[in-house]
């Protein structure tokens, strides 16, 4: 069984595309859900499903606390953000153990 631990993510079409950003105590669950078009609505309607940033925090209330600050910023702090930990938009879901997504693979 995998450990639940809150954390604050940010997902992206592509680099510099569509943003999403959520909480989850899952992460590697949550992002399934995304890939494989689980959760109708936002992300599966624009195709947002690449883990481009992600903090883990001490609590739920902390997790949510944060993703409510960062979802008030505007894009480009939000760009920034992301281009300090991760300058090439990489799948970061990979390096956690998920495979290539689907839209990724077309690309190489």
């Amino acid at each position: 069984m995998r450990e639940r631990r809150p954390c604050i993510h940010m997902l992206a079409s592509g680099r510099h595309g569509t943003l999403y950003i959520g909480v989850t105590s899952d992460l590697l669950a949550r992002l399934s859900q995304h890939r494989e078009g689980l959760i109708p609505g936002f992300t599966s309607r624009y195709g947002v499903v690449r883990l481009v940033w992600f903090e883990m925090a001490d609590t739920m209330e902390a997790a949510i606390g944060s993703g409510k600050r960062l979802k008030k910023w505007n894009r480009d702090w939000k760009a920034q953000l992301i281009e300090e930990h991760n300058p090439d938009w990489a799948d970061l879901g990979i390096g956690l153990g998920l495979p290539t997504h689907r839209s990724d693979e077309s690309r190489a």
